[in-house]
């Protein structure tokens, strides 16, 4: 217990050299743990994937349609159990900085090859008999205040002209990485539109979504879609829907991979700003050790006292940071626009990660010091003048 109190007492020696040095470690770990939240948010998408959907677009690129035609054959390969469709809208609500997801979809079969999006029977049942009603994810409805029955005004761009959706449902999502920030309506409210005013571009979606029944089948059945149309104008890409989220994600590599970069670098910091602290207060105490070890103070003492005192600041410097971490993270969530990050958070990985490397930075702060304590000779220890 006297050690204890020794440890305690050394840390807080130097309140103020202390209290930067805490600081300056919680200011690194809520950096470091923002930093891997928005990497972890990026690459959450692929844990929301489904092993039993499949994504059909065009192959030379997804912004490409496809012809609605492609459903009927699609739904005849065998282990295809629903096929849906989904076509991206884009549009403005009231401004530009409003963004979330707006897809035309086919009300019968969309929730049915997403049942992570989980709708109240009845208002799915009011959506479907509305040509021009929609369903809104709850995090959106909750950011714009969108309530059962309010009318959705949209400047279209992919699609010219003023737009109106009738909200008639609100989803929830299943679960804390199913995206709850997307907008569906009925693809043929665009596509009755585009007959009159567009014709070339009516009949056409943007990408289909298959649900199969055996995942071990994902291959077969994929190659079995593509081979339908490898010979027509509008070849099909079929990957399931981990590989289209991946190869989403891929054009955003090299700034994950630095912001990953930044994070680490991070701890090299937190690792100075300790080390430096500990040098300077073993050079203090140089004379202090060196009457220790007279009074009978072994080797172990003085390393449990050094490392102690370091492992000591750098879990207070770390704990602090991770307290600031979640109203950090709160105050960016509720600042960023929902569609950005469908959901933000710190994952437990991050925390493990945080709390690791304090403890790392914590030992390794420790080294010099405690060698230095550890080599210097009595005599020379109670000679120094520092």
């Amino acid at each position: 217990m006297r050690i204890f109190k020794l440890i305690f007492k050394n840390a807080l020696r130097h309140k103020l050299r202390t209290l930067l040095t805490i600081l300056g470690m919680a200011i690194a770990v809520m950096a470091f743990c923002v930093l891997r939240t928005v990497v972890d948010m990026y690459y959450a998408g692929l844990d929301a994937t489904a092993a039993n959907r499949l994504i059909t677009r065009q192959a030379v690129s997804f912004i490409f349609p496809l012809p609605l035609s492609y459903r009927d054959q699609i739904v005849r390969i065998p282990g295809v159990q629903t096929v849906s469709f989904a076509n991206w809208f884009g549009g403005t609500y009231k401004e530009k900085k409003n963004f979330f997801a707006r897809m035309g979809v086919d009300p019968e079969t969309i929730f049915e090859v997403y049942p992570e999006c989980i709708v109240d029977p009845k208002e799915y049942e009011q959506f479907k008999k509305e040509r021009n009603s929609c369903i809104v994810g709850s995090e959106i409805a909750k950011q714009y205040g969108f309530k059962v029955g309010d009318i959705i005004p949209m400047d279209g761009d992919i699609y010219p002209g003023k737009w109106e959706f009738v909200v008639r449902g609100i989803y929830k999502p299943r679960d804390k990485v199913t995206d709850a920030t997307q907008m569906f309506f009925h693809w043929s409210y665009i596509d009755e539109r585009m007959k009159q005013d567009m014709p070339g571009r009516a009949g056409q979606v943007g990408w289909y979504i298959v649900k199969i029944k055996d995942p071990s089948q994902a291959a077969t059945i994929s190659e079995q879609i593509d081979a339908l149309f490898k010979n027509s104008s509008n070849a099909t890409k079929t990957e399931t829907e981990r590989a289209f989220t991946q190869n989403f994600i891929s054009g955003f590599n090299s700034l994950l991979t630095a912001m990953n970069f930044v994070a680490y670098i991070i701890i090299g910091i937190i690792m100075l700003v300790l080390g430096n602290t500990m040098i300077m207060s073993a050079r203090e105490r140089t004379r202090e050790y060196a009457v220790f070890k007279t009074l009978g103070f072994s080797r172990g003492h003085l390393f449990g006292l050094i490392l102690g005192e370091s492992l000591f600041i750098s879990a207070l410097g770390a704990g602090t940071g991770l307290l600031v971490t979640y109203p950090m993270v709160s105050g960016i969530e509720a600042l960023m626009p929902k569609g950005f990050f469908p959901y933000f958070f710190v994952t437990p990985f991050t925390l493990i990660l945080a709390a690791t490397a304090a403890l790392v930075v914590g030992l390794a702060a420790s080294i010099f010091p405690i060698q230095r304590a550890l080599r210097t000779r009595i005599v020379d220890g109670l000679r120094f003048i520092g």
